[in-house]
């Protein structure tokens, strides 16, 4: 893997010990004030479990869940990276309770561990509510950006399976006024009745027609409904799904349904746990169309095969060049590692980085993601534009040869030294003092961390090359570091107290 200044690319070990140590910035407020904790991925999932699913009684449903938690978390991670952290612990993002967390929680976390929903290679918007009142809600009557063919509105029979629980709230004219106003939004003076302008396809309220004075004041209904909740209380209006009727100055609202009504109805998956169904299963039904995976699933991939690599591309007019010139450099580097054939290479080339890195976990400064025989790219074309994409090509073919022939416990410095030595050989290494740490090299959190350990490695193994000789220096790629190299390195490995 290399720093890019440069670019950085990823080794196969390095990259998989990055992945599963997903790492997830919070905003705690409390009475003792406010702070920011780190969370695991599936701690944090366990958090929102306590948070959003407490009443749950299908283990099922809290796995459907999890999913749907983390997926939510993976499309709309850094929301609140300009203020430090990556999430709030309210429902802006997803409201958690870390002292809530039950081994119930754990359990569903860790049984679904790393398990996102995909939808054409990208983490699919999985919102979800908590009773959509027996009819789910289409995305773009919430949000208008969002284009997702796995939201649309249709009849949930398992949320009304024991009847639909219809909720009322009635108040004073006056009281809305004040909660509109307080939303910095415009209402008449006074309010004589309020209509229902029109509705979604789903039934809910769309538009109201707020009339008093001789006035008729239109407004969204999930503006009016979320101006009322943060001044009056989130158990008054509880849904979009009512009907409404004013009499001498006060205004009665009867409905059914509790949240926006989009995506995964939190009483109807419950009710689909206990009625036998798997947690995929209820998955299926809410967000039909999709797909459960560790990776980026759903996109078009064209196979194209070569002597000794297959390449799969969504473009692949556009990326059959790529097929041909990782032909060449992969002869190069058994020549230059006097390798035979490792076995079909494939080659992944993504069509776009946000779909690269959701499918690798990457950062956005990684462009190549390697594991075993397998190479996955940012697109060719971004490459290409940078002037890089021939070194990256060869680098991570280097890593799949060397990975394939490293003797067990082999440290990931040298392992990771040696590629990027062989890809750009030094004339003459210069002393460096301080040592490679495999820490370093494995961490994603911080790139000008790894940016320094991977310089640090390359270093370390010029050193050693113009010590011992190229040829030495690969042969412990198969046998084992030589104990006094071993010993030169635990001398002066770092402490953890630095």
């Amino acid at each position: 893997m290399r720093p890019l200044s440069l670019v950085l690319l990823v080794s196969g070990i390095a990259a998989q010990a990055a992945q599963a140590q997903v790492i997830y910035k919070v905003r705690i407020r409390s009475s003792e004030g406010e702070r920011i904790v780190e969370l695991s991925a599936e701690r944090y999932v366990a958090a929102v479990l306590a948070g959003e699913s407490s009443v749950f009684r299908s283990d099922e449903a809290l796995k459907a869940m999890a999913v749907a938690a983390r997926t939510y978390a993976a499309r709309s991670g850094g929301r609140h990276s300009s203020q430090g952290f990556d999430f709030c612990e309210t429902t802006h993002c997803q409201h958690l309770d870390l002292s809530g967390i039950t081994p119930q929680f754990s359990r569903a976390a860790e049984a679904t561990a790393g398990q996102l929903l995909w939808f054409e290679g990208r983490p699919a918007f999985a919102v979800y509510t908590r009773d959509c009142g027996g009819m789910s809600e289409n995305v773009e009557a919430v949000w208008p950006d969002i284009q997702a063919a796995y939201l649309k509105a249709r009849a949930d029979a398992y949320c009304t399976r024991n009847g639909a629980a219809v909720w009322s709230w009635t108040a004073d004219s006056t009281e809305i006024i004040s909660a509109l106003k307080q939303s910095r939004l415009l209402p008449p003076e006074s309010i004589q009745r309020i209509n229902i302008q029109n509705r979604t396809e789903s039934g809910r309220a769309k538009t109201l027609l707020l009339e008093g004075n001789g006035a008729m004041v239109p407004i969204s209904a999930s503006s009016f409904r979320f101006a009322v909740g943060r001044s009056l209380g989130w158990n008054t209006l509880r849904s979009d799904r009512y009907e409404v009727a004013s009499h001498n100055g006060r205004i009665h609202f009867e409905g059914r349904g509790e949240g926006h009504g989009v995506g995964l109805c939190q009483h109807g998956a419950d009710q689909m746990g206990r009625e036998g169904f798997t947690y995929r299963e209820i998955l299926a039904f809410y967000y039909p169309g999709t797909t459960i995976g560790l990776t980026a699933t759903g996109l078009s991939w064209t196979r194209m095969g070569g002597e000794n690599i297959v390449l799969f591309s969504t473009q692949p007019d556009r990326d059959r060049d790529v097929l041909a010139l990782a032909e060449n450099l992969d002869r190069d580097v058994a020549e230059q590692l006097r390798a035979t054939s490792t076995g079909e290479i494939e080659i992944r080339v993504y069509p776009d980085i946000d779909t690269f890195r959701n499918a690798t976990g990457e950062p956005g400064w990684v462009a190549a993601h390697t594991s075993g025989f397998r190479i996955e790219l940012q697109p060719a074309e971004v490459l290409r534009t940078r002037g890089v994409l021939r070194q990256i090509l060869r680098h991570e073919l280097l890593h799949v040869v060397i990975e394939s022939q490293a003797a067990p416990g082999l440290p990931v410095w040298f392992r990771e030294g040696l590629v990027e030595y062989l890809n750009e050989p030094a004339s003459r290494p210069q002393q460096n003092t301080v040592r490679a740490n495999d820490d370093d090299l494995r961490q994603r959190e911080v790139r000008s961390r790894a940016e320094r350990g991977y310089s640090e490695a390359r270093s370390r193994v010029a050193m050693l090359i113009h010590r011992y000789g190229e040829d030495s220096v690969l042969g412990w790629l198969k046998r084992g570091l030589p104990e006094e190299v071993t010993n030169s390195s635990a001398r002066s490995a770092p402490t953890n107290n630095r």
